[in-house]
């Protein structure tokens, strides 16, 4: 089964910084979108970060100003740089992609996720 895999995650005091990586499998191509998400203990997930193919990124209202999504394309490998975190920000963080494999159909792709703890 093809699937990112996240790193980066851990435990930080508020106000600090965490840099999460996600490699993307080679086998995986045509990619639209890259993107994170995240997911706190009893809420949905949700969209904290995205970058089209062209570059372009959006971001969650909550995070603007403080996390940055990046990718480099020639690792397959997409970033997320977290500045001035909060415990709200405490989550499972996970990578997704929406591209597809040779012969299958274009649909999205995810990490099994990387915690990420924000307290003093």
């Amino acid at each position: 089964q093809v699937q990112l895999v996240e790193s980066g995650g851990g435990l930080v005091q508020p106000g600090g910084s965490l840099r999460l990586s996600c490699a993307v499998p080679a086998s995986i191509f045509d990619i639209n979108v890259r993107a994170w998400f995240r997911q706190a203990p009893g809420k949905q997930r949700e969209l904290v970060a995205s970058i089209t193919s062209g570059g372009s990124p959006n971001y969650a209202d909550s995070v603007k100003g403080r996390f940055t999504i990046s990718r480099d394309n020639a690792k397959n490998t997409v970033f997320l740089q977290m500045n001035s975190l909060k415990p709200e920000d405490t989550a499972a963080y996970y990578c997704n992609v929406y591209g597809r494999v040779r012969l299958g159909p274009r649909r999205d792709y995810w990490g099994q996720g990387t915690q990420v703890t924000v307290s003093s």
